[in-house]
C-alpha cells in the first residue's frame, strides 16, 4: 500500500493555533475529508478533493477515508481541537476493526490544541491540577452514565471540563447537569463559559455555580467547573499546584 492515512487536529479556531505538523500533512493531502465547517477551514487548491460531509456521517467517512488511502490517496481526516478527544480518531479505529485487509495502512494521528486547552489558557489556569473531562451530550451514551460519572468527578474534587453542555435539541440535559452540580458543590464553586474560544468571537465568563444559568452555555461552548480549591486572582481563575 502506497498511500497513507492522517487525522488531524485544527485546533480550537484561530489559524495560528494549528500545528506544523497538520499543516504539512494537508499541504500533502490528495484528499480531505470531515465534518463541513471542518472542510471549509481547509483552503482549496489543484490536485485536492474536499469531502465534506454531516456531522453523523463519522462511521462512513472514516471507511471512505480507509478505501481512498488503500487506493494509494494521502487521505487526511479533519477534526477540529485534537482528533483523539470525542472526534474522528475514535471513529476511525471502530471501521478499522472492521477492515483486517487494511490493518498495515500507514496510519498516523496528528494531535491538535483542543478546546478544553485554549479555554483553560484564556481563563488562566483552572486545570492547573488533577481533572477530568466530560461529553455532556448523550446521542452516543445515556444519561445515567453522564449523572454517574458526574457525581464521581465531584467526589473525587477534581475539576471537570464539558463538551458538548447544551444541543438545541436537548437542552435539558445541562440544566440537569448544573442542579446535580449546585447539590454536591454548593453555590460558590467558580464555573467558567468559554464559548468560540480563540476566534474573534470568544466569550470567557466566569461567575459562581448560584449565578449560572443553562443559557450561558451552548454546543459553541467549553464549561470549565473548578474543584473545591480553584479560586480568582484578579481577572484570571486557576487551581492551585498542591491539594490537602
Amino acid at each position: 500500500m502506497t498511500g497513507w492515512l492522517a487525522v488531524a487536529g485544527l485546533g480550537p479556531g484561530r489559524e495560528d493555533l494549528v500545528t506544523p505538523e497538520v499543516s504539512a500533512a494537508l499541504a500533502g493531502a490528495t484528499d480531505v475529508l470531515g465534518y463541513i465547517p471542518y472542510v471549509a477551514r481547509v483552503a482549496p487548491r489543484p490536485g485536492l478533493t474536499l469531502h465534506p460531509s454531516d456531522n453523523r456521517e463519522e462511521l462512513d467517512r472514516a471507511l471512505h477515508a480507509l478505501d481512498l488511502a488503500a487506493a494509494g490517496g494521502r487521505v487526511v481526516i479533519v477534526s477540529s481541537g485534537d482528533p483523539g478527544v470525542f472526534a474522528m480518531a475514535s471513529a476511525l479505529f471502530e471501521a478499522l476493526e472492521t477492515r483486517p485487509d487494511l490493518h498495515r495502512l500507514d496510519i498516523r494521528i496528528l494531535p491538535g490544541i483542543t478546546a478544553m486547552l485554549a479555554a483553560a489558557a484564556a481563563a488562566g489556569a483552572p486545570l492547573g491540577h488533577d481533572f477530568c473531562c466530560i461529553n455532556l451530550s448523550d446521542n452516543l451514551k445515556p444519561w445515567a452514565l453522564i449523572d454517574r460519572r458526574l457525581r464521581l468527578a465531584v467526589e473525587a474534587d477534581l475539576a471537570m471540563a464539558f463538551y458538548n453542555p447544551r444541543s438545541k435539541s436537548r437542552p435539558e440535559g445541562f440544566v440537569r447537569a448544573l442542579e446535580t452540580l449546585r447539590q454536591l458543590c454548593g453555590p460558590d464553586r467558580l464555573i467558567t463559559f468559554a464559548r468560540a474560544v480563540s476566534t474573534p468571537d470568544q466569550v470567557i465568563r466566569t461567575v459562581r455555580l448560584g449565578d449560572a444559568t443553562p443559557e450561558m452555555a451552548d454546543m459553541r461552548t467549553l464549561v470549565i467547573v473548578g474543584n473545591a480549591q480553584t479560586r480568582r486572582v484578579g481577572p484570571w481563575v486557576y487551581t492551585p499546584r498542591s491539594a490537602s
